[in-house]
């Protein structure tokens, strides 16, 4: 596959300007698959010891990791699975509740030997560890995936050296991060300009601080855009529990961030909320510190998920966007949710 030409191509397609260091990610991600997929060429040229199925790679928000992994992914012609990092540690979590019953099978065996009957490579986008439930099964899961040749590709933020840094018995998470070096080709796509912030936010869709001249304009945009569409309560089924949108309009939605960020929800209500909506107003949006990054890290999660459906957004907060403050321990990751809070408030996202 003569990747360097098919990107260049894409990149002219797209009006996109063509960046050396992608291209030298395009070039060892071609290598990757030359060794994973080109069977003749793994014969005649590489043993056993080169050869690595997975490919991770990292490097600073908005520098187009995602959209060089999402051309690779599309040009790939077996079956596959793309996944956001959040959801497929989800349908982990849910198979392992559907199969609880069963404890005469290794639920991981049983769960990757699912994944390898439907696909030959899976996709996750987003990769990062945050908390020590997931941190302490990475190790046992894609172990098992690695030694099943099922070829996997990451995105990330964060070196494989710095994955759950600081975390609770990071010790117990070593041997997951001496996995993950082993076996993925690991890349950094070092670019220094964020693109999402050179889309000049025309709309004026992220409004500051928090006042009376702010909530006008938040009230006067949202009966715009509603305007003969009426209010219905939308209910929300999540494993049994009920979550009520009150302020619903056929797909446009209106949140207080109290409702979505400082209650007892996570992942999957925000991927159940994604499915139902089509535009989405969050007020209220304070500053972080140390002593509410239980709800900033639920903001993380929330745009996350509404960044991976495509979800615009419309926000009111205490600051300027790039200059929301943050806890201590999400300060990098929190770099990713400004980054996209560009991207969901500007001119792109209409």
């Amino acid at each position: 596959m003569n990747l360097n030409k098919l990107f260049c191509n894409y990149c002219k397609k797209n009006n996109l300007e063509v960046n050396p260091n992608q291209i030298n990610i395009i070039e060892t991600i071609n290598h990757f698959y030359d060794l994973n997929f080109n069977k003749s060429f793994v014969k005649k040229i590489f043993s056993k010891k080169n050869y690595k199925p997975g490919f991770y790679l990292q490097g600073g928000v908005g520098v187009g990791k995602t959209m060089i992994l999402n051309f690779f992914y599309e040009n790939l012609k077996f079956k596959k699975q793309r996944l956001h990092f959040n959801e497929f540690m989800i349908s982990f979590h849910d198979f392992v509740f559907e199969n609880k019953k069963n404890k005469k099978e290794n639920i991981i065996d049983k769960f990757v030997n699912k994944i390898k009957k439907k696909y030959e490579l899976i996709y996750l986008d987003e990769f990062q560890v945050t908390n020590i439930v997931d941190a302490m099964i990475l190790g046992n899961l894609f172990k098992k995936i690695f030694d099943e040749n099922i070829k996997v590709l990451f995105s990330s933020n964060i070196k494989i050296n710095d994955l759950y840094k600081e975390g609770l018995q990071r010790e117990q998470f070593m041997p997951f991060i001496k996995i993950m070096k082993n076996k993925c080709y690991q890349q950094t796509l070092d670019i220094k300009e964020d693109y999402r912030k050179s889309q000049v936010n025309k709309n004026e869709r992220f409004l500051y601080p928090l006042n009376e001249n702010t909530n006008f304009k938040v009230n006067k945009y949202f009966r715009q855009i509603t305007k003969n569409i009426p209010i219905k309560e939308k209910v929300l089924t999540v494993k049994g529990r009920k979550f009520y949108i009150k302020k619903y309009y056929n797909g446009i939605s209106r949140f207080d961030f109290t409702d979505l960020c400082t209650k007892n929800i996570g992942a999957e209500d925000y991927i159940k909320i994604a499915e139902v909506c089509n535009f989405i107003i969050i007020e209220n949006i304070p500053n972080f510190n140390n002593d509410n990054s239980n709800h900033q890290q639920r903001f993380v999660t929330l745009i996350d998920i509404l960044y991976e459906k495509n979800i615009p957004l419309m926000i009111s907060s205490k600051s300027q966007l790039n200059l929301i403050g943050s806890s201590k321990g999400l300060a990098n990751v929190f770099k990713r949710t400004i980054s996209r809070l560009y991207e969901l408030t500007s001119i792109k996202y209409n």
